[in-house]
């Protein structure tokens, strides 16, 4: 029996290739996406699609890491969380600027709450938090408990663009869309095959 072929720079199966959806970007900052193992095994995560549109980002899959060696010595000083933690006030966009890492951590709701458990040192950093406006695109394929949670993707997407000011970083959030599309497609054309 054969396996699928798979697309060697997006890394999914060809008959669902997102290589013309991609867009290769550089961040003001680099991008350091934070997956936990499980989610990793996930076919439908956002975090690889979102390492391979930000050219200065590493993914790292761990369920704990020491944070000098996740982020450097400087750590306290030069990273900002993208989460909302609860027991400080949200970082000043201003201070969040001046930092050299975004770090983002990737699975769902109960998974990255896992993963702060697991590392009490993130409590130390500094954080951003998101309200989005708008519900998320990924929502027809996979389903947050929160209504404001949002994919990897579309959270490092907001986060970028509220450190420059700008909606600069949205077109990166395209890759996104055409997965929704062909995962939606896939799961029609299963359906009409079953009513048959």
């Amino acid at each position: 029996m054969s396996g699928r072929t798979i697309c060697h720079q997006c890394d999914r199966p060809t008959s669902v290739c997102l290589c013309d959806a991609l867009v290769h970007t550089l961040a003001p900052l680099e991008l350091v996406i934070w997956q936990d193992p499980d989610e990793a095994r996930h076919r439908l995560s956002t975090a690889p699609l979102l390492h391979k549109s930000i050219t200065n980002s590493r993914l790292v899959v761990a369920d704990q890491y020491d944070p000098v060696k996740l982020l450097g010595p400087g750590w306290r000083q030069n990273t900002v969380l993208l989460f909302p933690l609860e027991h400080k006030p949200e970082c000043p966009v201003e201070q969040a600027r001046q930092c050299q890492q975004l770090l983002i951590l990737d699975g769902t709701w109960r998974k990255v709450r896992r993963l702060l458990l697991l590392n009490p040192w993130l409590k130390e950093l500094p954080h951003l938090q998101l309200t989005p406006a708008e519900l998320s695109r990924y929502r027809p394929i996979r389903k947050s408990p929160r209504p404001d949670g949002l994919s990897t993707l579309e959270a490092a997407v907001a986060g970028l663009n509220r450190l420059v000011a700008s909606s600069e970083f949205d077109a990166v959030a395209g890759v996104l869309d055409r997965l929704v599309e062909l995962q939606l497609q896939s799961q029609s054309q299963s359906q009409a095959r079953q009513v048959k």
